[in-house]
């Protein structure tokens, strides 16, 4: 019978013990990729601006794009001061 519970106590033991290491290198990697995420995040790029119109006097291109901007405006993706600053581009 020592036997026995010496060996389900030595099993308790390494068990407890793979657990906490495992627990303690799954802490640190999150840690990790978590410093990584917030550098990442510092240097992202902006997105460029929004193109300027042609420099020909299109006038049917910038009435496409005048389309295109109402669309935007309607589906609610552009707010009002959004879409004035882009129709003010557009137009000149």
């Amino acid at each position: 019978m020592p036997g026995l519970l010496r060996g389900i106590a030595r099993t308790a033991v390494v068990a407890g013990t793979a657990t906490a290491v495992s627990n303690r290198v799954s802490r640190r990697q999150a840690g990790r990729w978590a410093q990584q995420d917030y550098e990442q995040q510092g240097t992202v790029a902006q997105p460029p601006p929004v193109a300027a119109p042609p420099a020909a006097d299109d006038m049917t291109a910038r009435m496409d794009q005048l389309k295109q901007l109402g669309e935007l405006k309607a589906q609610g993706i552009l707010t009002e001061d959004e879409f004035q600053e882009q129709k003010r581009r557009i137009l000149g």
